[in-house]
């Protein structure tokens, strides 16, 4: 699929990974809806990322599935369609056990790295059959198929993501929709209390998922890498 001309639609697109990607989709010629739950956060990416091309945002809660169908149904309105997903708004709650997390921290945790997208991908694969098709990319986790202690909830977020995609996958691919998902290990951003640290420069960057995202973008119509893993070169010796 070429980028160039294409509208896409980034949850989660004003920090981190969405932003990177945000950031390169327009560098390549896309038109790019962006959305997050703050608003301050959404103007001041909205304004960065304008420099690059033509971006517009709403703020949403993905969890919320009302929210979820108007923002797509927002990007259609100003923008015409969307040809690409990408669903990348999540939490993640580390440090605690089972015993110790509670049933609402469960409950966000799976609303949104799950729940969110199952709306989203409702909603926008009526738009691209409309558009004669489309891609679907879901950013998941190495922890989608790695289990950790004090990470039951996010793991089990992202194993339901990995199988709803591969489901979601055969669903759509005669209908021209291409759908992808990355699982990426430790990545350089503020995620789950993180910080994007220079001692942390092993891990990888935003820009490496980016870069990922537009890859696939450029494959032949007839390559579908349904799943993409990709993971820090170089980790500390432990």
């Amino acid at each position: 699929m070429s980028v160039e001309g294409k509208i896409a639609l980034v949850t989660g697109g004003t920090k981190g990974i969405g932003f990177a990607i945000s950031e390169t989709l327009l560098k390549n010629g896309a038109t790019v809806f962006i959305c997050g739950r703050d608003k301050r956060d959404l103007n001041q990416a909205i304004e960065w990322l304008s420099k690059h091309g033509n971006v517009e945002g709403d703020v949403c809660d993905v969890r919320n599935e009302d929210q979820v169908r108007m923002l797509l149904g927002e990007c259609e309105r100003r923008f015409g369609g969307v040809d690409i997903l990408i669903n990348n708004a999540g939490m993640g709650i580390f440090g605690k056990t089972v015993e110790q997390l509670s049933g609402d921290e469960f409950r966000q945790t799976l609303e949104t790295n799950l729940h969110s997208v199952f709306y989203a991908c409702h909603y926008a694969i009526p738009l691209m059959k409309k558009r004669g098709g489309g891609y679907i990319f879901n950013i998941s986790s190495l922890a989608g198929q790695n289990a950790h202690p004090k990470m039951a909830a996010y793991n089990a977020s992202k194993f339901g993501l990995n199988g709803f995609t591969e489901a979601l996958m055969q669903e759509v691919r005669q209908n021209d929709i291409k759908v992808s998902y990355i699982c990426p290990g430790s990545v350089n951003t503020s995620f789950g209390g993180d910080s994007p640290t220079d001692a942390n420069a092993w891990q990888l960057q935003p820009d490496d998922i980016a870069e990922v995202v537009i890859d696939l973008l450029n494959m032949p119509n007839r390559a579908l890498p349904s799943k993409v893993e990709i993971r820090p070169s170089k980790p500390p010796i432990r």
